[in-house]
């Protein structure tokens, strides 16, 4: 008995499903970064341990982070999506930039409560005056305030986001990654978009 031709068309689509889903979880390949995000990631691969991290300064801030609204920052896209955990190294904080020593490491919760290296995050406080910096070609994000509670709201402060690790459908540079979901109980804390602070000079 041949198969119908709807038995057909639902097995077609099922195979494009798995595929896309085995696309979505495979990680960044390093084949496909420029030299210097390739360089970045050799030089953080060790953090897919997380107690190296904390080891070396990193320490979490606990919650797992998820915008519930899509918006822009200054005319930069914001979509709708999870940030993850972060482990914020202060000793890192301040005026300059390492493009090998991020400020901020983003780790996925997993089903089975390990956490996974996703992203990494340049971080600079923001000064009156200030331009948006700039590394790997791209803007920083911001300024924003901190997102709280993760981190103290008045912590005013330009981003960037790199997803070295986790794919990102929305962009390598955007800070939110539909495919990174929050646990549903427990240090979620889901936000609608990012606060802006008062106009500064």
């Amino acid at each position: 008995m041949r198969p119908s031709l709807s038995s057909c068309l639902l097995a077609l689509l099922a195979a494009v499903a798995i595929a896309l889903l085995e696309q979505s979880a495979a990680p960044v390949n390093a084949d496909e970064l420029s030299p210097d995000l390739a360089a970045a990631r050799t030089a953080l691969d060790k953090y897919h341990d997380p107690f190296t991290a904390i080891r070396e300064g990193y320490l979490s801030t606990v919650g797992c982070v998820a915008f519930t609204t899509a918006s822009t920052m200054n005319g930069m896209p914001y979509p709708v999506g999870g940030m993850g955990v972060h482990f914020i190294n202060f000793s890192l904080v301040g005026p300059t930039l390492d493009p090998t020593k991020p400020q901020v490491l983003i780790y996925e919760p997993m089903a089975d409560g390990t956490l996974k290296l996703a992203a990494a995050e340049w971080f600079m406080p923001y000064k009156a005056g200030m331009k948006p910096p700039q590394l790997f070609g791209h803007q920083f994000y911001g300024p924003m305030m901190g997102h709280y509670p993760v981190m103290p709201k008045e912590l005013v402060h330009y981003d960037l986001h790199v997803w070295l690790w986790k794919p990102n459908p929305a962009g390598m540079f955007v800070p939110t990654n539909p495919d990174i979901k929050c646990p549903a109980t427990g240090y979620t804390f889901a936000q609608s978009t990012p606060d802006m602070p008062a106009p500064m000079p």
